[in-house]
């Protein structure tokens, strides 16, 4: 089921002048590799998840512990890609650290993002008998959410994704699957977000 990724191609959009670690929220979305469904599968609208899907569900939550000004909002893993909200600010009131927790100091949302892709590969590479391969795409998309509106809106359409899955251009199954900025496309198109998203990182 896994596959080696040797593309070597990379491409950034961020925004220009933007500070990455300032404070904010901000909508994730990042998908597997070649969105290979390794996470579950969708069964009447409910996300049934796989060993490779508890694990991403279990390192997204455990986000918090290991940053001290960065909180995590509503998240969703779906067959083949995840959405999450992450919180990068002083303003917001982080979830609280398990015991012994070891804090870094805040990070730019890239760097929590590849940490997070990386806690992910291993765990998920540990839990199989064989070992090393790639379980995300290289990219993953970052929305900078600027608003109340936009961040109930976000909230509702991640949620909600389960639902969708059947009109869902990552569903291998659709006739709509294909470009990189599906569920942007897919996001717009609802009225969940009314601009592209602000960078595509690592």
């Amino acid at each position: 089921m896994w596959c080696n990724d040797n593309n070597p191609r990379r491409h950034s959009s961020r925004l220009k002048d933007f500070d990455y670690a300032s404070a904010g929220a901000y909508f994730i979305t990042i998908c597997a590799y070649e969105r290979e469904c390794f996470f579950g599968r969708i069964e009447a609208g409910v996300m049934c998840l796989s060993d490779a899907g508890s694990i991403v569900k279990m390192i997204w939550d455990e986000i918090p512990t290991h940053y001290a000004s960065v909180a995590i909002d509503e998240f969703v893993v779906m067959p083949n890609h995840i959405h999450g909200i992450i919180i990068n600010t002083t303003e917001y009131t982080a979830t609280q650290p398990t015991a012994g927790a070891r804090f870094i100091a805040p990070k730019t949302v890239g760097e929590i993002v590849r940490a997070f892709k990386a806690r992910c590969t291993h765990a998920i590479n540990q839990s199989q008998t064989v070992q090393g391969f790639h379980v995300w795409q290289r990219n993953y998309y970052e929305h900078v959410i600027r608003s109340e509106k936009d961040l109930t809106d976000i909230r509702e359409y991640i949620v909600n994704n389960p639902l969708q899955w059947d009109l869902d251009e990552n569903n291998p199954h659709t006739n709509n699957s294909g470009t990189a900025n599906d569920w942007e496309s897919y996001a717009i198109n609802q009225g969940v977000i009314n601009h592209a998203p602000t960078s595509k990182g690592s």
